[in-house]
Protein backbone atom coordinates (compact mmCIF):
# COMPACT_ATOMS: atom_id res chain seq x y z
CA UNK A 1 0.00 0.00 0.00
CA UNK A 2 1.12 3.79 0.02
CA UNK A 3 2.91 5.08 2.84
CA UNK A 4 0.68 5.76 5.81
CA UNK A 5 1.72 8.37 8.53
CA UNK A 6 -0.92 9.52 10.82
CA UNK A 7 -0.60 13.08 12.47
CA UNK A 8 -2.07 12.83 16.38
CA UNK A 9 -2.08 15.19 19.27
CA UNK A 10 -4.53 16.15 21.52
CA UNK A 11 -7.86 18.23 20.71
CA UNK A 12 -7.22 21.89 19.25
CA UNK A 13 -3.49 21.61 18.95
CA UNK A 14 -3.60 22.07 14.84
CA UNK A 15 -3.60 18.73 13.62
CA UNK A 16 -6.15 19.61 10.91
CA UNK A 17 -4.33 22.84 9.81
CA UNK A 18 -1.02 21.43 9.86
CA UNK A 19 -2.47 18.30 7.21
CA UNK A 20 -3.62 21.03 5.32
CA UNK A 21 -0.66 22.49 4.86
CA UNK A 22 1.07 19.52 4.39
CA UNK A 23 -0.92 18.42 1.41
CA UNK A 24 -0.74 21.44 -0.14
CA UNK A 25 2.97 21.51 0.02
CA UNK A 26 3.03 17.79 -1.17
CA UNK A 27 0.30 18.34 -4.04
CA UNK A 28 2.76 21.17 -5.25
CA UNK A 29 5.38 18.50 -5.27
CA UNK A 30 3.70 16.82 -7.69
CA UNK A 31 2.35 13.93 -5.73
CA UNK A 32 -0.97 12.52 -5.25
CA UNK A 33 -2.08 12.04 -1.21
CA UNK A 34 -5.27 10.54 -0.01
CA UNK A 35 -6.38 11.82 3.94
CA UNK A 36 -8.23 9.52 6.57
CA UNK A 37 -9.58 11.20 9.48
CA UNK A 38 -10.95 9.12 12.80
CA UNK A 39 -14.38 9.97 13.39
CA UNK A 40 -15.72 9.41 16.45
CA UNK A 41 -19.45 9.57 16.05
CA UNK A 42 -21.36 7.89 13.10
CA UNK A 43 -23.85 8.61 10.97
CA UNK A 44 -23.25 9.90 7.20
CA UNK A 45 -26.31 9.16 5.46
CA UNK A 46 -29.76 10.63 6.48
CA UNK A 47 -33.31 8.74 7.18
CA UNK A 48 -35.52 9.06 4.21
CA UNK A 49 -32.70 9.96 1.66
CA UNK A 50 -32.62 7.70 -1.20
CA UNK A 51 -29.34 6.52 -0.20
CA UNK A 52 -30.68 5.68 3.08
CA UNK A 53 -33.65 3.08 1.59
CA UNK A 54 -31.00 1.76 -1.09
CA UNK A 55 -29.30 0.74 2.11
CA UNK A 56 -32.56 -0.33 4.15
CA UNK A 57 -33.68 -2.36 1.21
CA UNK A 58 -30.27 -4.53 1.78
CA UNK A 59 -27.65 -2.65 -0.44
CA UNK A 60 -24.48 -3.83 0.23
CA UNK A 61 -23.29 -0.65 -0.43
CA UNK A 62 -24.56 2.41 -2.60
CA UNK A 63 -22.35 5.80 -4.08
CA UNK A 64 -23.57 8.90 -3.93
CA UNK A 65 -22.37 10.28 -7.40
CA UNK A 66 -22.47 14.30 -8.44
CA UNK A 67 -20.57 16.52 -10.54
CA UNK A 68 -17.13 16.65 -8.79
CA UNK A 69 -18.01 14.49 -6.20
CA UNK A 70 -18.08 10.81 -5.32
CA UNK A 71 -19.51 9.16 -1.60
CA UNK A 72 -19.54 5.84 -1.22
CA UNK A 73 -21.23 4.29 1.89
CA UNK A 74 -21.11 0.90 3.11
CA UNK A 75 -22.24 -0.15 6.36
CA UNK A 76 -20.31 -1.84 8.71
CA UNK A 77 -21.20 -4.35 11.61
CA UNK A 78 -17.77 -3.28 13.61
CA UNK A 79 -15.26 -0.05 13.28
CA UNK A 80 -13.25 -0.44 10.46
CA UNK A 81 -8.88 -0.55 11.42
CA UNK A 82 -6.87 1.93 9.47
CA UNK A 83 -5.46 -0.84 7.35
CA UNK A 84 -8.95 -1.81 6.54
CA UNK A 85 -9.58 2.07 5.12
CA UNK A 86 -6.22 2.18 3.62
CA UNK A 87 -7.16 -1.29 1.29
CA UNK A 88 -10.48 0.54 0.40
CA UNK A 89 -8.46 3.48 -0.98
CA UNK A 90 -6.00 1.77 -2.79
CA UNK A 91 -3.12 2.01 -4.91
CA UNK A 92 -3.63 5.41 -6.54
CA UNK A 93 -1.47 7.45 -4.15
CA UNK A 94 1.89 8.44 -3.05
CA UNK A 95 0.90 9.00 0.89
CA UNK A 96 -1.66 8.40 3.03
CA UNK A 97 -2.28 10.93 5.47
CA UNK A 98 -4.54 10.51 8.91
CA UNK A 99 -5.98 12.37 11.37
CA UNK A 100 -6.13 10.23 14.57
CA UNK A 101 -5.83 6.32 15.01
CA UNK A 102 -3.08 6.81 18.12
CA UNK A 103 -3.25 3.52 18.74
CA UNK A 104 -2.16 2.34 15.78
CA UNK A 105 1.32 0.58 14.67
CA UNK A 106 2.11 3.02 12.15
CA UNK A 107 4.03 5.82 11.75
CA UNK A 108 3.01 9.00 13.51
CA UNK A 109 3.85 12.59 13.95
CA UNK A 110 3.00 14.32 16.91
CA UNK A 111 0.98 17.81 17.09
CA UNK A 112 2.31 19.51 20.42
CA UNK A 113 1.55 23.24 21.77
CA UNK A 114 2.60 24.90 25.25
CA UNK A 115 0.00 24.60 27.47
CA UNK A 116 -1.73 22.03 25.65
CA UNK A 117 -1.22 19.36 27.94
CA UNK A 118 2.03 16.86 27.75
CA UNK A 119 3.21 14.78 24.83
CA UNK A 120 1.15 11.88 24.58
CA UNK A 121 2.76 8.72 26.29
CA UNK A 122 3.10 5.55 24.82
CA UNK A 123 3.09 6.24 21.46
CA UNK A 124 4.49 3.87 18.66
CA UNK A 125 6.67 4.38 16.23
CA UNK A 126 6.29 8.20 16.70
CA UNK A 127 8.67 9.71 14.12
CA UNK A 128 8.88 13.16 14.59
CA UNK A 129 7.15 16.14 16.53
CA UNK A 130 5.44 19.72 15.55
CA UNK A 131 5.86 22.26 18.28
CA UNK A 132 5.90 25.70 19.51
CA UNK A 133 8.44 24.88 22.09
CA UNK A 134 11.35 22.77 22.65
CA UNK A 135 10.81 18.98 24.43
CA UNK A 136 13.33 17.03 25.93
CA UNK A 137 13.14 14.09 23.75
CA UNK A 138 15.20 12.74 21.29
CA UNK A 139 12.86 12.37 18.53
CA UNK A 140 13.03 15.17 15.85
CA UNK A 141 11.31 18.26 16.64
CA UNK A 142 10.10 20.93 14.18
CA UNK A 143 8.11 23.84 14.37
CA UNK A 144 5.10 24.74 12.87
CA UNK A 145 6.49 27.10 10.47
CA UNK A 146 8.70 24.90 8.85
CA UNK A 147 6.27 22.82 6.44
CA UNK A 148 8.85 22.22 4.02
CA UNK A 149 11.00 20.78 6.88
CA UNK A 150 8.47 18.18 7.58
CA UNK A 151 7.52 17.56 3.95
CA UNK A 152 11.18 16.91 3.22
CA UNK A 153 10.57 14.07 5.65
CA UNK A 154 7.31 12.65 4.63
CA UNK A 155 9.28 12.39 0.87
CA UNK A 156 12.45 11.10 1.45
CA UNK A 157 11.60 8.84 4.43
CA UNK A 158 8.55 7.39 3.03
CA UNK A 159 7.28 8.37 -0.46
CA UNK A 160 10.38 7.71 -2.35
CA UNK A 161 11.44 4.78 -0.64
CA UNK A 162 7.80 3.29 -1.58
CA UNK A 163 7.90 4.87 -4.67
CA UNK A 164 7.53 1.29 -6.51
CA UNK A 165 5.73 -0.90 -4.82
CA UNK A 166 3.63 -4.51 -5.53
CA UNK A 167 1.00 -5.79 -3.30
CA UNK A 168 -0.95 -9.37 -3.19
CA UNK A 169 -4.53 -9.91 -1.60
CA UNK A 170 -5.31 -13.59 -1.80
CA UNK A 171 -9.08 -14.35 -0.44
CA UNK A 172 -8.85 -10.33 1.21
CA UNK A 173 -5.99 -11.49 2.99
CA UNK A 174 -2.32 -9.34 2.31
CA UNK A 175 0.24 -11.66 1.26
CA UNK A 176 4.21 -10.47 2.16
CA UNK A 177 6.73 -10.79 -0.81
CA UNK A 178 10.53 -10.86 -0.18
CA UNK A 179 12.38 -8.44 -2.44
CA UNK A 180 13.10 -12.11 -4.68
CA UNK A 181 9.42 -12.93 -5.44
CA UNK A 182 8.70 -9.17 -6.11
CA UNK A 183 11.29 -8.45 -8.52
CA UNK A 184 10.19 -11.65 -10.09
CA UNK A 185 6.49 -11.32 -10.42
CA UNK A 186 7.12 -7.36 -11.16
CA UNK A 187 9.30 -8.10 -14.37
CA UNK A 188 7.14 -10.88 -15.44
CA UNK A 189 3.65 -9.08 -15.14
CA UNK A 190 5.37 -5.92 -16.74
CA UNK A 191 6.75 -8.19 -19.67
CA UNK A 192 3.20 -9.60 -20.48
CA UNK A 193 1.69 -6.01 -20.29
CA UNK A 194 3.88 -4.35 -22.08
CA UNK A 195 3.63 -6.76 -25.12
CA UNK A 196 0.03 -6.79 -25.56
CA UNK A 197 -0.82 -4.08 -28.74
CA UNK A 198 -0.95 -0.44 -28.35
CA UNK A 199 0.16 -0.03 -24.47
CA UNK A 200 2.76 2.34 -23.92
CA UNK A 201 5.02 3.26 -20.88
CA UNK A 202 3.29 1.17 -17.43
CA UNK A 203 3.35 3.60 -14.88
CA UNK A 204 0.90 1.36 -12.71
CA UNK A 205 -1.01 -2.01 -13.28
CA UNK A 206 -4.41 -2.82 -11.45
CA UNK A 207 -5.19 -6.77 -11.73
CA UNK A 208 -8.28 -7.92 -9.81
CA UNK A 209 -9.72 -11.73 -10.05
CA UNK A 210 -12.82 -12.92 -8.82
CA UNK A 211 -13.11 -16.86 -9.04
CA UNK A 212 -16.41 -18.81 -8.56
CA UNK A 213 -17.14 -20.40 -5.77
CA UNK A 214 -15.74 -24.43 -6.61
CA UNK A 215 -18.55 -27.09 -6.82
CA UNK A 216 -18.90 -29.07 -3.22
CA UNK A 217 -18.04 -33.00 -4.20
CA UNK A 218 -20.84 -34.69 -4.25
CA UNK A 219 -20.98 -38.87 -2.96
Amino acid sequence: MPPVVSIVGHSKVGKTTLIEKLVSELVRRGYRVATIKHAHDAGFDTPGKDSWRHIKAGSSATALSAPGQLVLIEPRSNELSEADIERFLGEDYDIILSEGFKQSDIPKIEVHRHGGGETLAGLKRLVAIVTDEKLNTRVRQFSFDDIKGVTDLLENGFIKPQSERILFYVNGEPVALTAFPRKVIIGILLGIVSSLKGIGVVKSLDISLRRKPEASNKL
